[in-house]
């Protein structure tokens, strides 16, 4: 991948349709070689991956094992073991990036801007002064740390406590 958005050449294929056959999130949790994996955490229930494409470090997908489309969909357990993920998760980015906001939240449905429709999860951190002067002059975000760094940094911190006691 090039150091940023402004030449991201591997997701032009994606963007044309060239994507994997399947869903890409079940293809995840199946490991399969035709998707990157970039899971830093997964259960009987959740897998947390960091997003190939993220808006900044840190950008995670939390996303249930079963395919659903639909929050309405979630079990008991799911909910339960979601808000307690979501929690672990979000100090997990605290302590890797101090960052100073999160936007978290789904895009369920194609109208509202979801490109995948396996149900997931983004938490987005978000820093003062993130806007450069390619977002302003281009309309283009610049990606400053490849996604696959930043999993293997998460993924060392979810091996650790507080984060790996916390979701037994």
């Amino acid at each position: 991948m090039p150091d940023g958005y402004f030449f991201s050449f591997d997701k032009l294929a994606y963007v044309r349709g060239g994507q994997p056959g399947g869903c890409i999130l079940c293809l995840i949790h199946d490991r399969s070689p035709e998707v990157e994996d970039l899971s830093i955490w997964r259960d009987d229930l959740f897998i947390a991956s960091v997003n190939l494409y993220p808006y900044n470090p840190g950008h995670l997908l939390v996303h249930p094992v079963r395919h659903i489309e639909d929050v309405r969909e979630y079990t008991a357990a799911e909910s339960e073991r979601l808000d307690r993920l979501q929690r672990a998760l979000l100090g997990l980015l605290d302590r890797a990036y101090t960052p100073s906001g999160y936007n978290i939240g789904y895009n369920m449905g194609r109208a509202a801007g979801a490109s995948i429709g396996h149900l997931h999860l983004h938490l987005i951190p978000r820093y003062p002064h993130e806007t450069g002067i390619a977002d302003l002059i281009a309309g283009r975000r610049v990606l400053v740390e490849d996604p696959r760094r930043t999993a293997e940094t998460l993924r060392q911190l979810a091996a650790q406590p507080p984060f790996s006691s916390s979701m037994s």
